[in-house]
């Protein structure tokens, strides 16, 4: 499931990226942007549920945030919010919890029990730190510190970076570019 909203996510990144360079228009992009929130909450929780095979609450988790993240911002341009810190501040605590997955993917994990928490994932790690510049600069955006231009040409490195040479990758060869 991760893979496949790793792949639609892109959808929205790259032209909300694009859209900061100067190319396209807000509605459409704010649409998108909806539509993707929306697949990307409900498939966070698909993962995070007996709908699947094994549930995956720890990806589910990051996967119903940054959905929620989504749907925020696709408010915020639909409805022509002016005033974007709130949306930045929200950005401020998603980068807060990229941090945490980022890290604990760095260390890996061993549950109490000494069973396998969370493997170690340096990819997956290294994506999270990019999420973390993104997210911080899209907070500085909102907050006039930061120019458009810049977190437009973020979004769309990351959007190959992030979403689809990983998703690619996974699907195609089994395994992480590291």
């Amino acid at each position: 499931m991760t893979l496949v909203l790793l792949i639609a996510i892109s959808m929205m990144w790259f032209p909300f990226g694009c859209l900061h360079l100067g190319v396209g228009e807000g509605k459409t992009v704010g649409a998108i942007t909806g539509f993707v929130g929306i697949v990307t909450v409900v498939g966070g929780m698909l993962e995070a549920t007996s709908a699947i095979d094994k549930p995956d609450f720890f990806s589910a988790a990051l996967l119903v945030v940054f959905g929620l993240l989504y749907l925020q911002l696709s408010y915020c341009i639909l409805a022509g919010i002016e005033d974007l810190r709130s949306f930045g501040l929200t950005c401020l605590m998603l980068a807060i919890i990229c941090g945490i997955y980022g890290v604990l993917w760095t260390i890996g994990t061993t549950k109490a029990d000494g069973s396998a928490g969370i493997g170690k994932a340096p990819y997956l790690a290294f994506m999270m730190a990019d999420f973390v510049i993104l997210l911080l600069a899209v907070c500085g955006l909102t907050f006039g510190k930061i120019p458009g231009k810049l977190v437009g040409a973020i979004l769309v490195i990351l959007t190959f970076v992030g979403l689809l040479v990983p998703a690619f990758d996974l699907l195609a060869y089994g395994k992480l570019p590291f």
